[in-house]
């Protein structure tokens, strides 16, 4: 089962047993056992049972909370593991110093092959798109890494690449019932930003429980700068699964007419670009897909999910920080 996500308006979530139970407008939605449930995502309102909180709880499973479009509002989940000496060994190495800059280069440097990947592989695949430009501004901006010793620079070297990358992200959509001219947050204002923003919130969660599982402070980052309430070790750790799972999914919806300008409504103050309740679900059923697709891990030789994946990373950021492995090894898929 994995992630469940919760899009119907006035839900009602319960526990029945040892399974979650759904229900709206008198109806029942979903009934699953809840071992098979490794994340709950409400997007909308929903109410929510005190027993299913407790037993979430019990069983580590956080909950987050989004708007109907995706925004994050806020997780619930259990206390932070009892590994003192990985938390510990996040607040040694904050800040300039030899471990921090070193992590930094790693999700640098992951974020950025993994947009060259994706490159790439889309030339080779379809011959008249000319990427050969932006694949060399992304070599430019991937080949100092190594010798940076400053994050600020290193900072500086991933907005490059980035700029490079979704410089040339039109390219990669093969219909023109959707266009993307540069990339827009708050608020998307078109449906392909509206799609990568919501992947991205899809995917903090994720990550931010791999991170929370595995011990860290989730607040304590490196690449990212530290802000009241931006959990910016998960966001580090997102920079090199982004294309991987989040843009691979919008383009593989997009290209494959899985979504359509149907989709998408535009609120009329904002101009803010939304995707309509069908819409969501057929973007979270590809997004569940991705996430329990295997790959070979690099690191590791063996097949995993990208669900695991997430975990996989955040364990050995923590050996690194910790003295147990001599680098900090991201996930780059070629």
């Amino acid at each position: 089962m994995g992630t469940v996500y919760i899009t119907s308006e006035d839900a009602f979530i319960g526990k029945i047993d040892e399974r979650l139970q759904v229900k709206a407008n008198q109806q029942k939605l979903l009934d699953v056992p809840l071992i098979k449930v490794e994340g709950l995502v409400v997007l909308g309102r929903a109410t929510i049972s005190p027993a299913a909180l407790t037993e979430l709880l019990e069983r580590k499973i956080p909950l987050t909370f989004l708007t109907a479009t995706g925004k994050y509002l806020g997780k619930f989940e259990p206390e932070l593991t009892k590994n003192i000496f990985v938390r510990k060994a996040q607040w040694q190495a904050m800040g300039e110093s030899e471990k921090a800059i070193h992590v930094v280069k790693g999700f640098v440097r992951g974020k950025l092959k993994n947009y060259r990947m994706m490159l790439y592989r889309n030339q080779r695949k379809h011959g008249a798109v000319e990427l050969s430009e932006a694949i060399g501004r992304l070599d430019h901006a991937i080949a100092p890494i190594n010798q940076t010793h400053n994050i600020n620079s290193l900072r500086g070297l991933e907005g490059a690449g980035s700029a490079a990358y979704f410089g040339v992200f039109n390219q990669l959509i093969r219909t023109t019932s959707f266009r993307f001219e540069a990339r827009r947050r708050r608020p998307p204002t078109d449906p392909v930003n509206a799609l990568l923003s919501f992947g991205y919130s899809l995917l903090r969660h994720d990550v931010q429980s791999a991170v929370n599982i595995v011990g860290f402070d989730p607040y304590l980052g490196y690449l990212h700068c530290q802000y009241y309430g931006r959990p910016s070790l998960a966001l580090d750790l997102m920079e090199e699964f982004r294309p991987l799972v989040v843009d691979a999914v919008v383009l593989s919806a997009i290209n494959l007419g899985k979504l359509t300008p149907d989709d998408f409504t535009t609120e009329t103050l904002s101009n803010a670009v939304l995707l309509s309740p069908a819409g969501r679900k057929v973007f979270l059923k590809l997004y569940e897909q991705k996430k329990q697709s295997e790959f070979k891990h690099p690191v590791l030789k063996r097949k995993c999910t990208y669900q695991e994946a997430f975990e996989i990373q955040a364990r050995l950021l923590a050996k690194y920080l910790m003295g147990e492995i001599k680098k900090y090894p991201p996930l780059v898929l070629k």
